[in-house]
């Protein structure tokens, strides 16, 4: 498999691999980001069997040795299921993560106690802030929760937005229409009473970017698509209990 490597803010940069065999014909991306800081952050860790392939992306950037804190949305295989590669190779790194995905999971799953994380707390990474923001069933699981970088403005969306094809790292373009088309697809979000309120949640943040687990990121008005997303939710919860 090839990882491309993007900068997609300062420091900030996305490790995209794109599977042609999953949604096809278009095929799927599975992005990682690693957040350059003196002490680096890993956010998503990729399945085990692209461990490899992501490390050696990883350590053309900074020393994989050198990596402090591994983080990612919910307890997925594709968010998580090379957590314990990445900490038998960085020896220093810990996974911080919410109270009710260490509660339930990770302090069973990882192999080292992991950082619990209180909703609105901030990591200080040294040159880039971290704060933990949980969403909790959006867009699915009980454990979720995203991070937004405060230095660069970057919102780490995690699944929200997801969209298949192998565009751009980085577009312009708005991605509110591609996103609700997969999820017309793949039906993969739990449509709840506060599914649009978390996403609005989201939007106050103002993020200039979004980086998006499975697609292209979007650079611009971060909370307008946000806006967006959660207009096209709500409309499909109000159609949904009708």
């Amino acid at each position: 498999m090839t990882v491309r490597t993007d900068e997609i803010a300062e420091g900030i940069f996305r490790l995209s691999t794109w599977v042609a065999e999953v949604a096809p014909p278009a095929g799927f991306t599975f992005n990682q980001y690693l957040i350059r800081a003196e002490q680096p952050l890993l956010f998503h860790t990729g399945p085990r069997h692209m461990f490899g392939d992501i490390r050696d992306a990883v350590e053309q950037i900074t020393p994989v040795a050198g990596l402090r804190w591994i983080s990612f949305g919910h307890v997925e295989s594709d968010e998580c299921g090379a957590m314990n590669l990445w900490l038998a190779a960085a020896p220093q790194a810990q996974v911080a993560h919410g109270a009710t995905a260490c509660m339930v999971s990770l302090n069973d799953l990882a192999d080292r106690p992991p950082r619990v994380l209180a909703d609105g707390e901030v990591l200080d990474l040294g040159g880039r802030r971290v704060r933990w923001i949980d969403t909790p069933h959006v867009p699915h699981a009980w454990e979720s929760g995203l991070m937004y970088e405060e230095v660069t403005g970057t919102l780490f969306s995690g699944d929200l937005f997801t969209h298949v094809g192998d565009g751009p790292a980085l577009t312009r373009e708005g991605i509110v229409a591609a996103a609700a088309q997969t999820e017309d697809i793949f039906k993969s979000t739990s449509l709840n009473t506060l599914t649009a309120a978390t996403i609005r949640r989201l939007a106050s943040l103002n993020p200039r970017t979004l980086a998006v687990m499975h697609g292209s990121c979007f650079s611009g008005d971060g909370a307008g698509q946000l806006q967006g997303l959660a207009d096209y939710y709500q409309g499909a919860f109000e159609a949904a209990v009708r």
